[in-house]
């Protein structure tokens, strides 16, 4: 049943059906405008023919979605706007898992992540890049930034920190760990875990389905950032919003300047499962 205590803010977005998408195509080669064969059409293009052919845009078939939005601005609380550099995909690419780690040793952090002490540096963006390079876009490097009591883990093109066995070994002893991870060509993910369990864990784009040993435990934070856990919704801004859920539990906000220059790091020796 929908829950009665919360507004959603909903938006509507045009469907871009084959059909679609090849008569704006079609028009944009026609007017002269640089359009690929494939791909995303550039924003301009889409205005410009929609301006030119407003049957089309009154005909077009529309999805209705709920945007993520803090209820009460202001009160000094990260909102999903603090995460909107992470649609700009020269910063981490379509694919990254940031987790967000309750643990102030960097080189502890890196050796939860099976990096060998022997294989822990100091690494740049370059080398990262290099390294995806080289191996296909594996993106089996992890980087650690240091904010404190709580640490981040940066993985560019990797998503181990989102496997269950990592995040369990990430939050044994009593601490916690919460994973984002964006995997454009798969499935997003947003994993909470306490002290060796996964608590939860669901994809934000739709947080009506969720799993671990207390699926519902983040409940009340979905509930604040305007999202109905009991309707099936789904988020226009999965990702802003689940990086400012775990901006919340951590009590840290990551931004790009924090990959500004070398950071701790190494290669994950052997990967996670589950």
């Amino acid at each position: 049943m929908p829950d009665r205590d919360v507004s959603p803010q909903r938006v509507s977005h045009i469907v871009f059906t084959g059909e679609l998408s090849r008569r704006i195509r079609e028009w944009g080669r026609a007017q002269g405008l640089g359009v690929n064969e494939r791909g995303r059409i550039a924003s301009q293009i889409i205005d410009a023919f929609f301006t030119a052919n407003p049957d089309a845009l009154a005909a077009a078939d529309r999805i209705e979605l709920v945007r993520a939005t803090v209820r009460k601005p202001g009160d000094g609380r990260a909102s999903p706007d603090d995460y909107a550099w992470q649609d700009d995909l020269r910063t981490l690419g379509p694919s990254y898992t940031l987790t967000f780690v309750q643990h102030p040793d960097e080189r502890e952090i890196l050796r939860r992540f099976r990096v060998k002490p022997q294989d822990i540096g100091m690494l740049t963006d370059e080398d990262v890049d290099e390294r995806i390079l080289a191996t296909d876009g594996r993106g089996d490097l992890v980087r650690v930034v240091s904010l404190g009591e709580w640490n981040v883990a940066v993985e560019k093109f990797g998503w181990q920190g989102r496997a269950h066995q990592a995040l369990r070994e990430l939050s044994r002893d009593g601490g916690q760990a919460i994973a984002v991870s964006r995997q454009d060509n798969a499935n997003h993910r947003l994993s909470y875990a306490a002290d060796g369990q996964v608590i939860t864990s669901f994809n934000p784009e739709f947080p009506g389905i969720r799993e671990g040993v207390v699926p519902g435990h983040l409940d009340e934070h979905l509930r604040k950032l305007g999202i109905d856990p009991a309707a099936d919704d789904q988020i226009d801004n999965p990702l802003p919003a689940a990086l400012a859920l775990a901006s919340w539990i951590s009590g840290v906000i990551f931004t790009p300047a924090h990959l500004n220059g070398p950071l701790p790091g190494g290669r994950v020796s052997s990967p996670f499962s589950g």
